[in-house]
């Protein structure tokens, strides 16, 4: 290590950073999200987008080209580009597919199922002729 006194400025300056930008920003992102009745799908998808541009930054930032091409062979700025549509497309399809696939466990006729007015199960479950347990008034 060539210069020790520099590279334990650097790191104070990262806690500094984190501690008195980063965390508290990203509360308020998240408190305002939560406020904002924001889904936890949305809130999913900016943690996975924002872990993979901390991870993508120092390459992201790097003016030019390297002296040495084999270091970094790939186009990272067009690879994170297409990383975050990625994850942009997964949380638009993700609701739809889960309505579809409610919409296919339930059919349409029968309706939402509901608990007694007690709150409570005991006494619901009956056998039925057949010989098989089933859910007395809950389901047909």
């Amino acid at each position: 290590m060539r210069d020790p006194p520099g590279v334990l400025v650097w790191l104070g300056g990262a806690v500094v950073l984190h501690d008195a930008l980063i965390a508290p920003l990203v509360l308020l992102i998240g408190w305002v999200l939560v406020r904002g009745g924001v889904r936890g799908t949305v809130r999913g998808a900016l943690l996975v987008a924002g872990a993979l541009t901390a991870v993508a930054l120092p390459v992201l930032l790097r003016p030019g080209k390297p002296a040495n091409s084999s270091v970094l062979p790939l186009d990272y700025p067009s690879n994170w580009l297409l990383t975050m549509v990625a994850v942009a497309m997964v949380t638009a399809l993700l609701p739809a597919a889960r309505r579809t696939r409610r919409s296919r466990q339930r059919p349409p006729s029968q309706g939402p199922v509901h608990a007694p007015a007690s709150g409570r199960l005991t006494g619901v479950l009956r056998t039925c002729g057949s010989g098989r347990v089933g859910l007395g008034g809950l389901m047909r």
